[in-house]
């Protein structure tokens, strides 16, 4: 806990126990990782995850006898080893931790530059470590009296963005003075956002020798159903991608929209995407690049599924060059983008 001064409540009786508040605090929120990518680790974040109704919506008593049944005595070892493929062994951590960090820091600098001490930023993970509860409590504990909750989604989805929230409101109902709470809304038409994607699609293009014929936007996929039953996922990731498309002055067709990682039997949004890049070879794009505008940050589903599987069904299909393009992690235009997003929703508390 930072070591701060208490402050005084304005007519306290002299032996009223000391508190402190009036900051805002900026809680940053991802998704999540595992503490490591042997066995047990691997199980315990799994189990959370998967355990989530936000997730995985099927009724407990169907779900979890699978869950903890069969599928946790074998996907940990699989997950693992991918996790262990894209580990990043010198700090002893996941890439996504590694770069949600660097994103917390250079938004902390910004926001310091704006505000000075008047604001504390940090970040929590959905899933696993450093939890959403911990770091609720340790704002609080700090004298952050209002808190502006950022989940680093830019398109809404209940799988994602409502998860994190649904969180941060149960670590609210553990504290005896609540702070007032913000959540900050999806910003997938942002024009910083677009401005940030669109420059890093020019800078990968600028380094390759030819151009890619087509440009695959890759989204994290959910449930079709989830889209009939009025999630607006699918909507906002296909405006991001045309949005995309018009900032870039392409001709329509130079992008295509797919989704990626269909878990379970059901129809998933599509086309999917490990699919599509095998159609697109077999239709003579032998160059294309990829890009994930859902991912605020690099993880499991962009350097491996994206940049090993996907890759594979591309060149397995004929296709000669795939490029990767990044997420946008810790560019100086993302954090531009997301500096612009918070200072927009603390307006009315700090100015």
């Amino acid at each position: 806990m930072t070591n701060r001064p208490f402050n005084d409540l304005p007519h306290a009786e002299p032996d009223h126990p000391k508190v402190r508040f009036g900051k805002v605090g900026i809680l940053l929120a991802n998704l999540g990782t595992p503490d490591d990518y042997t066995y047990w680790p691997m199980r315990r974040y799994l189990s959370e995850f998967l355990s989530d109704k936000r997730v995985v919506d099927y009724s407990a008593w169907l779900w979890q006898p699978l869950l903890q049944g069969i599928i946790l005595s074998k996907r940990p070892f699989s997950s693992g080893k991918a996790y262990e493929s894209i580990w990043n062994h010198e700090a002893g951590e996941s890439p996504l931790l590694t770069i949600t960090k660097d994103q917390t820091k250079a938004i902390k600098a910004q926001m310091h530059a704006q505000f000075g001490d008047r604001v504390e930023v940090d970040f929590c993970m959905r899933y696993g470590n450093p939890s959403t509860k911990s770091k609720v409590r340790e704002m609080v504990e700090n004298g952050c009296d209002r808190i502006l909750f950022f989940p680093l989604y830019p398109h809404y989805a209940g799988a994602t963005s409502a998860t994190a929230n649904d969180q941060l409101f149960r670590a609210l109902m553990e504290e005896k003075w609540q702070p007032s709470v913000r959540t900050v809304p999806a910003y997938y038409d942002q024009p910083s956002y677009i401005d940030a994607l669109a420059k890093s699609v020019e800078e990968a293009y600028s380094k390759l020798d030819h151009r890619p014929d087509v440009l695959v936007t890759s989204y994290h996929g959910v449930p079709k159903r989830y889209l009939m039953e009025g999630d607006p996922y699918h909507c906002q990731c296909q405006k991001t991608s045309r949005l995309l498309r018009e900032r870039l002055g392409w001709d329509e067709g130079a992008i295509k929209t797919t989704f990626q990682s269909k878990f379970g039997p059901e129809e998933w949004l599509q086309p999917y995407t490990v699919e599509e890049v095998a159609r697109l070879a077999e239709a003579g794009h032998k160059r294309i690049a990829v890009i994930a505008p859902a991912f605020s940050a690099d993880c499991i589903e962009t350097l491996e599924e994206i940049n090993e599987e996907i890759k594979e069904s591309f060149e397995e299909a004929g296709g000669e060059a795939f490029t990767y393009i990044p997420c946008l992690n810790d560019q100086p235009a993302h954090i531009a983008a997301l500096s612009h997003v918070i200072t927009e929703n603390l307006k009315g508390w700090i100015d």
